[in-house]
This record gives structure tokens, C-alpha cells and sequence, in this order.
């Protein structure tokens, strides 16, 4: 399994990076497989380095905040008006609650039958596991002001764990235990963002991968370009008992059977 930080600025596009957005490829006997955990605001652009968006597989967004679900209206775009035809079939995108409602309203002037021409629209649920090809995604709800996902995905004998946008909550344990690699949010500061249940400082970030156990990699993402990465770093550091690392776009982090080929 291969892991791509598509952007990983928080809250809006950065000057180096794009809004939350992040690429998982596996390939199997047959094909390779790409799934896409968030689209935010400028993630489209540089997307398109790594893979043709008609090629995708599946979308899971974890909540509607336009930092992680804005080129969803681009991704339309490239998709219906492409000058080879849509792909045959429709796009899975799966999201919260009314996804399709709200990114049609996003989309002003969309052409009769909307985006239900090129997206199949699932909802989803807490706990419940959806399947695309050998890539396993699991949905565990978080605590952010709207119906916010962290995404467990388990694919070639790896787990990457998203948390998404969240708080401290208790579904952090099990979505990041036993992680090969979390992304975890990291947008607020210790000392200066006080108010709760919207994200993780990096000092929580860390507690909650200790609390989870097993956790191999911590990686701190979601920073606005306001945060001190060295500062937020600093405070994961006086938790995690290893190296604490930052999301930088156009990282890539090869797990499982596919990373134990590649380090030989």
C-alpha cells in the first residue's frame, strides 16, 4: 500500500500545499487500485502529478468543509465534460449525511441530472467497513462541530489510520491501534487554542496514539500556515516515545508487503 499526501494544509490551501487530500494505491494480481480520502480546496492541481482522476476508484470524504471537500466540484468537471467521454461508470463518493445535496449546492448551474450522473453518492456509517477491490476503509465517527469520519485503511498487510478533523474522543483507539501510520490532525496549539471538540493540539494527537497502542509512525498534518510545525512537533514530542513527524505534500509512505519490497 502506498500513501500519498496529496496536501495536508489545514483549514484553507497553504503557501506549499494544498487543502487536506491523500492518495492510497495497491495493486493486486489484476490492476492498481486508487482510492482518495478527501478532495479539498486546491487538492485537484497537484492530484494530477500522481494519477488521471478518471482513474479513480472510490472518493470517502470525511466531512464537508470545503478544506476537504471543495475539488469534488472541480473533480465534476473533469469528469462530465471530459473530451473522451465519463467514464463509464459512476464515481463512489462516500461522505455524511446528504454529501450529494451539499455539493450540488457548491456547484452553481449544474446541468439537469447534476452530479448523480458522474458520482454514485453512499453515506457512511460508524463501524461499518466498505470494500474497494483489496483496499478495506472504515468509518469511525469523530468529534468536530459537524459529522466528521476518521478513516481506518487496511490494504496488503498494512493499516494507515486519518483521523480526519477531531477532538480527543473514544473512537480514536480503535480507528488508530495497532496503525502502521496515522495522520493525525494537529491544527490547534497548546496555549493558544483552548476552546474544545473542533481538533487535536499535537500534544493530544500524541496522547491518543499512545493511549491506542501499537501505533508504528505519527505523522502531524492539518496545520494552518499560521502554526509553528517546529512548536506543534515540540509539544507531540513531550507524549510520543518516537519520532514524531509533519505531513508534507507530495510525501509518500510505502506499507506493507509493497514497503518491505521496496526497502530490500
Amino acid at each position: 500500500m502506498r500513501v500519498t499526501v496529496i496536501g495536508c494544509s489545514g483549514s484553507f490551501a497553504g503557501p506549499s500545499s494544498s487543502a487536506s487530500s491523500y492518495l492510497v494505491t495497491v495493486e493486486d494480481a489484476h490492476r492498481t487500485w486508487n482510492v482518495l480520502l478527501d478532495l479539498g480546496s486546491g487538492s485537484l492541481g497537484p492530484l494530477q502529478r500522481h494519477v488521471d482522476p478518471l482513474t479513480l476508484d472510490a472518493v470517502f470524504l470525511t466531512h464537508l468543509h470545503p478544506d476537504h471537500c471543495a475539488d469534488l466540484c472541480g473533480l465534476y468537471v473533469a469528469h462530465n465534460y471530459a473530451p473522451q467521454g465519463a467514464p463509464e461508470e459512476r464515481l463512489p463518493v462516500w461522505g455524511p449525511s446528504e454529501t450529494g445535496t451539499r455539493l450540488s449546492l457548491m456547484y452553481h448551474g449544474l446541468e439537469e441530472g447534476g452530479m448523480d450522473k458522474v458520482f454514485s453518492f453512499e453515506k457512511l456509517v460508524d463501524r461499518v467497513a466498505v470494500e474497494v477491490g483489496p483496499v478495506t476503509i472504515t468509518p469511525y465517527a469523530v468529534h468536530h462541530p459537524v459529522e466528521s469520519f476518521g478513516f481506518r485503511v487496511e490494504a496488503d498487510g498494512a493499516v494507515v489510520a486519518y483521523t480526519g478533523d477531531t477532538d480527543t474522543c473514544e473512537n480514536l483507539s480503535p480507528l488508530m491501534t495497532g496503525a502502521d501510520l496515522v495522520l493525525a490532525d494537529s491544527a490547534f496549539v497548546d496555549g493558544r487554542d483552548e476552546i474544545r471538540g473542533i481538533h487535536l493540539s499535537g500534544s493530544r494527537a500524541a496522547r491518543a496514539a499512545v493511549d491506542a497502542g501499537g501505533v508504528q509512525r505519527l505523522v502531524l498534518t492539518h496545520m494552518p500556515s499560521w502554526n509553528d510545525t517546529a512548536l506543534c512537533r515540540a509539544q507531540a514530542e513531550q507524549h510520543w516515545p518516537g519520532t514524531v513527524e509533519i505531513a508534507e505534500a507530495g510525501a509518500v509512505y510505502d506499507l506493507g508487503a509493497a514497503g518491505q519490497r521496496a526497502a530490500v
